[in-house]
Formats: structure tokens, C-alpha cells, sequence
């Protein structure tokens, strides 16, 4: 029985991976003395599950079998939510909001022992935090507001948040509301509301336009009445010049011809035909009489 065991392959075999044995366990034991730690993650190295101490990005080592490596990110991480809410007015409200946060390189391991990670601390700590910090914000507005407003909204989460993680070793910042969902009665009455308010703002350019037509006509009007005014009065200017004027050069000849009485036989002979008159009238009681030839009046 014994000499058949012996002669068996199986044992032959069993006895190779004995002979093997330590040289496998060297080589796993190299493979596990060390470990990577990649960038955007700290290293936290645990001895039988307790923390030691944090490594930063690189190539490090550690005791085979004895102690383990947990990968803290400490990368920019976002959180988003998606909560029931109300509005001011009591409406009931739907927000879908999100956040930021960065986990303090230098606390990571502080954090790793307090939380046990980052998904602990977001469970546990963060997002309790986030929604109660947004439930007790988004009431404080209206939802017509709310729509129009975001940015206050946000700083108001922002706010009590910041309130609510101080302490903790991690910094929260950019938060957004990625969206708001309202009773669709309530988007109706805002799409009715903006309709009106569009027609009215329509009705009140027309009017508008209108006034400024009619501004312009009068305008015009009044322009074409001052031009025709400008002519006439230019028009009787020019007549009472020219009138001025003849009657200067009137009382200038007159007073000519009375200050030289021979511009006046100078004047008549410049006038004079050649012909002498044909008819005279004599002083007192002359008859009057034809002096003409009688071969003329022939």
C-alpha cells in the first residue's frame, strides 16, 4: 500500500509543491510589500484594521499579510439630491440640487478614523446636512421668485451648510439647483400670466408707435407752416423793400428836378417826337385853331 502511494504521480506532485512552497509565499510576499498610491488619493496604511498613518501619491511599502492600504480621494467629489420641498406660499415643490466637496488632504486619515470613509461620511454626515440645509432654505421663497432668483436661493443654502459642516474635515462650496419642478397648474397660470403680460407689452408698443406717428405728423405740419410763414414773410419783406425803394428814388428825382429846372427841358426833349403840336391854346378867349398844313392833313 505504502510502495503504491509512493509510486503514484499524486504524491510526486504533492511533494513538488511542497518543495515550491516558500519560494510562492517569497514571491507573494514581494508582490505585497508594497502598494501605489495614485494622484487625487491619500494612502491610508492600517495595521490589523487600525489606521497608522497617510502616504501621498507615489510608490511606498508596508508589511506583507500585516498591513493593508484604503484609498482616500481627495479629489473634488459631487453629491446630488433630489428632494420633496414647499414654497413660501405652501406650494409643494421638487428640487433636484447638487454639491461639491473636497475632503482636507492633511485630515484624510482624521476622517478615515472618525467615518471609516468617504462613503460613511457621506451617508452619515453630508447629505443628512445638505438636505435639511435645503428644506429649511428653499421655504423661504416664493416659487415665482424661486424660478427667477436661483442665486439667492443657492446663497442661502450655502449659508446654512457652511454652518452645518464647519468642524468637519472637508470644505463644501458650488452649490447648484440643477432644477426646479413646480404643479404643472402653477406653469400653466405662469405661461397664462406671461401671455397677458406679452399682449400688454405688445398693446403698449402700438400705442407707443401711434403717439410717435402722430408726434411726427405734428411735427411736420408744424415744420411745413413755419417754412410757408418764412416765405411770406420773406415775400412781404422783399415788397416793402422794393416799395421802400421806388419811393426813395422818387423823392430822389424829385428832389432833383426841383434843385435843377433844366433836367426837366432835358427831359421833354428827350421825349419830344420831332412833331410840333398840332394844336394850341391861346390866353383869355382864343379860339383854338388848326396850324397844321394842309398838305399834312391831306
Amino acid at each position: 500500500m505504502l510502495e503504491q502511494k509512493l509510486k503514484s504521480p499524486k504524491f510526486f506532485k504533492s511533494i513538488s509543491i511542497v518543495k515550491f512552497l516558500p519560494l510562492i509565499l517569497l514571491i507573494i510576499a514581494l508582490f505585497n510589500s508594497y502598494f501605489i498610491v495614485i494622484e487625487g488619493h491619500v494612502g491610508v496604511v492600517k495595521r490589523f484594521g487600525e489606521a497608522k498613518g497617510q502616504e501621498n501619491p507615489g510608490l511606498h511599502f508596508k508589511i506583507p499579510f500585516i498591513e493593508t492600504v484604503e484609498m482616500i480621494e481627495v479629489r473634488t467629489r459631487k453629491n446630488a439630491e433630489k428632494m420633496a420641498s414647499s414654497t413660501k406660499e405652501q406650494m409643494p415643490v421638487t428640487v433636484e440640487v447638487s454639491v461639491n466637496w473636497t475632503v482636507n488632504k492633511e485630515a484624510a486619515l482624521d476622517l478615515f478614523k472618525r467615518y471609516g470613509g468617504l462613503t460613511q461620511f457621506e451617508q452619515r454626515i453630508l447629505d443628512p446636512r445638505f438636505r435639511s440645509a435645503t428644506k429649511d432654505t428653499i421655504p423661504q421663497f416664493e416659487a415665482e421668485q424661486l424660478i427667477q432668483d436661483r442665486a439667492s436661493a443657492i446663497q442661502g443654502i450655502e449659508r446654512r451648510l457652511a454652518e452645518e459642516m464647519e468642524g468637519f474635515p472637508v470644505v463644501v462650496d458650488n452649490i447648484q439647483i440643477e432644477n426646479i419642478i413646480l404643479p404643472q397648474k402653477y406653469i400653466n397660470s405662469i405661461e397664462i400670466k406671461q401671455t397677458e403680460k406679452n399682449l400688454a407689452a405688445a398693446e403698449e408698443h402700438k400705442l407707443e408707435r401711434q403717439r410717435l406717428e402722430a408726434l411726427r405728423a405734428v411735427n411736420t405740419a408744424d415744420a411745413r407752416a413755419k417754412g410757408i410763414l418764412k416765405i411770406a414773410e420773406a415775400e412781404a419783406q422783399s415788397i416793402l423793400l422794393k416799395g421802400k425803394a421806388e419811393a426813395q428814388a422818387i423823392d430822389a428825382k424829385a428832389k432833383a428836378l426841383k434843385n435843377n429846372p433844366l433836367i426837366v427841358k432835358l427831359t421833354e426833349a428827350q421825349a419830344w417826337d420831332g412833331k410840333l403840336p398840332s394844336t394850341m391854346m391861346g390866353e383869355g378867349v382864343m379860339p383854338i385853331m388848326d396850324i397844321r398844313d394842309k398838305s399834312e392833313s391831306n
